[in-house]
């Protein structure tokens, strides 16, 4: 959250779309991979910026 200086909302917002990539490729727990497609769908302010 510090590094890429994200707010906890944007933080708890791409946990929720890792959560939903995990649920829809069929697993049980959320890895890399998931957060990192998460990521590539949120606004890039959100990411870059923490809104």
């Amino acid at each position: 959250m510090q590094q890429m200086q994200l707010s906890a909302r944007a933080y708890h917002r791409i946990l929720k779309v890792s959560h939903t990539i995990a649920d829809l490729g069929g697993s049980d727990t959320i890895g890399v991979a998931h957060i990192a497609g998460a990521l590539q769908y949120l606004p890039t302010q959100w990411v870059w910026h923490g809104f």
